[in-house]
């Protein structure tokens, strides 16, 4: 598996990696497909103190035990913040509420530190230093190695760029989601940070349950339009897999260090990392899927 370095870090990542969201919260079949990819050179593994309530992250460390911890790159989440007695959960990336909640992470995934921990969004009108200053300080301390931001809002990332010493942004990508290329990737490249590319299979529908996934659209994409879509990147080469190809598509940028397609079963965890052994694709191939498909515009969130 290809390794890329995180920003100007010390933390090396498999090209591919696993978003631990969508393991379930059976602990046995979840901690077998850790092993699994852990086995098949993935390294970096990426979930988030809001999934499940925190169950996702007890699985996460508990699939760990017995692992060399310095050969995995964990990373997960914060700011959303959970009320006991009330359902949902609440925006909080408050200097106080992040210093709390990483050490309930830390006990959730048995470790002594956290490779990244990730801002699980943000809004331009949060108190953006003092969010940072806590990143930092958790830093210094020896909580966390490094940090980053999770978010698909141009105007927050610019922010954090600016005024942070982030090393990554994950935001969504792929050949259905493009929004990244018009300003984020080109800004990232420029500044030594990485992109992770989160939903490269765009919930499935570049998948080969395609067609029922396209029933409900996607991202201003109708049902006839994805379906068209699908049809015409398949006649781009007889032996594509539309899997491979939102995975291969989504690491082309040079900003973009790594993916993480989700599994719920081994095969399509094998499915998944069969990507990483192809050939980047060709930038005639990227031209042909920009021309199929179309830049999205951002929504500027507040």
């Amino acid at each position: 598996m290809k390794k890329n370095r995180l920003g100007t870090s010390g933390l090396i990542v498999s090209e591919i990696g696993l978003g631990c969201m969508s393991l379930g919260t059976e602990e046995a079949p979840a901690i077998r497909l850790i092993h699994e990819a852990l086995d098949q050179g993935v390294n970096l593994l990426d979930t988030a103190d809001l999934y499940d309530a925190g169950r996702n992250e007890e699985i996460v460390g508990k699939a760990l035990e017995g692992r060399r911890r310095e050969d995995i790159i964990l990373a997960t989440k914060v700011g959303n913040r959970r009320i006991p007695g009330q359902e949902g959960w609440m925006w909080d990336p408050s200097p106080d509420y992040i210093k709390s909640a990483v050490k309930e992470s830390l006990r959730r995934l048995r470790t002594d530190y956290i490779d990244l921990y990730q801002l699980h969004g943000g809004t331009i009108d949060d108190p953006i230093d003092e969010t940072i200053g806590a990143f930092e300080d958790l830093k210094r301390e020896g909580w966390i190695r490094e940090y980053g931001i999770s978010s698909i809002r141009p105007n927050v990332i610019r922010e954090f760029v600016k005024r942070s010493n982030i090393v990554s942004v994950m935001t969504q990508y792929s050949p259905l989601d493009r929004r990244p290329e018009e300003e984020v990737l080109d800004l990232l490249e420029q500044s030594g940070i990485s992109a992770i590319a989160r939903g490269p299979v765009a919930q499935g529908i570049l998948s080969g349950k395609g067609e029922s996934k396209a029933e409900k659209g996607y991202l201003g994409y109708d049902r006839d339009e994805l379906l068209r879509i699908l049809d015409q990147l398949k006649q781009l080469d007889a032996d594509v897999d539309l899997t491979h190809l939102g995975i291969r598509y989504a690491l082309a940028p040079a900003a973009v260090a790594c993916t993480i397609p989700g599994a719920s079963s081994a095969g399509q965890l094998a499915h998944n990392l069969e990507a990483g052994k192809l050939e980047p694709l060709s930038p005639q191939v990227i031209q042909r899927i920009q021309a199929i498909t179309r830049a999205n515009k951002y929504e500027l969130h507040r």
